[in-house]
């Protein structure tokens, strides 16, 4: 599974490549009542946080759930780091050894049968709560994952990303009485390597181009010990029907292209792939595409356009990976279909398009 993040859409800024509509459920984080009292747990007082990142000082008495924005989830997050001074707050916050703490997603994740399953778990129902998707690619005999905030603006605070490594980590610590850890850790920021190595027991790559977990993919298939079926057909259930409830408000076309994008990694998924997802048979699915006067065949060509000017225009990717994650077998494949979508190769596209971005940013600063 592969996703990325879209920009702007919580505001109604145009979407020209139809994107975001395409794979954000929510377009607001829904945050515990738990967080004012475990930051005090922690020595910050709320308080303080709320102050530094320009948020409503009573935001967490409110009895009703708590919602925000990303720009203000990641103001919050920035103003906890100014607020504790502490550069390990992220990794405690994320770090949770009581399972009577755990919410229903943790919950499911420590029940799955392997690291694996607990992470598509996470990435499935993640989407009940928040515009945020979790990332898996297997390159040899390596996993990543990788967090991605559909609504971004901007790069997420480092604590934030300290907490969700962290978070991570302790679910798979968990599972396998860990025995499961990193094989290293890959950081766009400088700072505190050291620190980093200490709480997650590997190496840490610093300004490195992506915020990024690396695993074996061994361990990602490890099973887990905490597996539990029993409590899985309690919560499960009742996770899937918020889920196909929330997916019913989409358009069939946004669900094909969104479940399309998340399969693409796997291989070129075919329409009982998606149907199967989408908890629909063939027939079915191929009769609402009739209806909505689209077809599969179209809205593959969509999505991987869609995803493959994304990858261009917000990573630093390789053009071969950004083949691979589209479900091209080979890259001359990707190349072709992309010159033929946009009337030049990728390298070329991508520069262009670059150089337009910096324009913009100096008539501004300007």
């Amino acid at each position: 599974m592969y996703r990325v993040w879209g920009d702007g859409a919580e505001r109604g800024d145009a979407d020209p490549h139809g994107y975001r509509g395409s794979r954000a459920i929510n377009t607001q984080f829904r945050i515990s009542a738990k967080l004012g009292r475990k930051l005090e747990e922690a020595g910050v007082r709320p308080a303080d946080v709320l102050r530094q990142a320009g948020l409503p000082p009573g935001l967490f008495d409110r009895e009703e759930k708590i919602v925000l924005s990303t720009a203000e989830l990641f103001a919050l997050y920035r103003g906890l780091a100014e607020a504790s001074r502490d550069p390990a707050i992220g990794l405690k916050l994320g770090t949770e050894h009581r399972l009577a703490q755990y919410d229903p997603l943790a919950i499911a994740a420590v029940t799955a049968r392997s690291f694996r399953d607990a992470i598509e778990r996470l990435d499935r129902y993640k989407k009940l709560t928040c515009p945020e998707e979790l990332v898996v690619v297997d390159q040899g005999n390596e996993s990543r994952v990788e967090f991605r905030y559909l609504l971004a603006e901007e790069t997420e605070p480092p604590v934030m990303v300290d907490l969700a490594f962290s978070w991570v980590v302790a679910i798979a610590r968990r599972g396998t009485d860990g025995r499961v850890a990193p094989t290293r850790i890959e950081l766009q920021r400088a700072e505190n390597r050291k620190m980093y190595e200490a709480h997650f027991r590997c190496p840490v790559k610093t300004n490195a181009g992506r915020n990024a977990l690396v695993f074996s993919t061994a361990d990602l298939d490890r099973p887990f010990l905490t597996h539990n079926p029993d409590l899985w057909a309690i919560i499960g259930p009742q996770l899937e029907a918020e889920l196909s409830q929330a997916l019913a408000s989409k358009a069939i076309t946004e669900q094909v292209k969104g479940m399309l994008k998340q399969l693409m990694p796997r291989g070129r998924p075919g329409i009982e792939d998606v149907a199967r997802e989408l908890r629909l048979s063939s027939r079915t699915l191929q009769r609402r595409l009739r209806e909505a006067g689209a077809t599969f065949q179209q809205l593959m060509q969509e999505a991987r356009r869609e995803l493959a000017r994304h990858y261009l225009l917000n990573s630093s990717m390789e053009l071969n990976d950004t083949a691979y994650l589209l479900g091209y077998e080979d890259a001359h494949s990707f190349f072709r279909a992309f010159s033929q979508w946009e009337g030049s190769p990728p390298g070329e596209w991508r520069a262009l398009h670059a150089r337009s971005s910096r324009s913009r940013s100096s008539a501004a600063v300007r």
